[in-house]
């Protein structure tokens, strides 16, 4: 009776280890590798390195993502563009810098980031980015 209860419980903590890392891996952000990003971003703090990684990886995201910082005044059009100034038709992407410098847009990506591990929709990310960052100016996305 005694093997047959230490075997249930066996059997229940493999099932639920195997669904935690299920759960773990689906939300998972895709990041574009550290060897890919310009050599000031790799030097730049763990926050701005990851902000820069993520809006690489995940562009149909980040561009959905307005920015507060005043970068409209630079021609910005989203969050994207803080950090990519131009892909080319072979996919070779060229850097901005201007988050490098700007805490309001790794703090606007960071949100990103922990939303989209929560499962959240970028609609749903983009409505709390309105909601917390409108205090800083002016969106640059319509």
């Amino acid at each position: 009776m005694a093997h047959k209860k230490i075997t249930l419980l066996l059997l229940t903590a493999s099932l639920l280890a195997s669904l935690l890392s299920a759960c773990a891996s689906q939300n998972k952000l895709m990041m574009m590798p550290f060897d890919r990003m310009p050599e000031k971003v790799q030097s730049a703090p763990t926050r701005v390195l990851q902000a820069y990684q993520f809006a690489a990886a995940n562009p149909d995201t980040v561009k959905e993502i307005p920015c507060y910082c005043g970068c409209n005044t630079i021609g910005h059009t989203s969050n994207y563009d803080c950090y990519v100034a131009d892909v080319d038709a072979s996919g070779y992407i060229t850097f901005d810098e201007h988050a490098v410098s700007c805490s309001i847009c790794v703090d606007i990506t960071q949100d990103v980031m922990r939303m989209v591990r929560d499962g959240k929709s970028p609609q749903e990310a983009r409505a709390y980015i309105d909601m917390s960052y409108s205090k800083y100016g002016t969106s640059t996305t319509p």
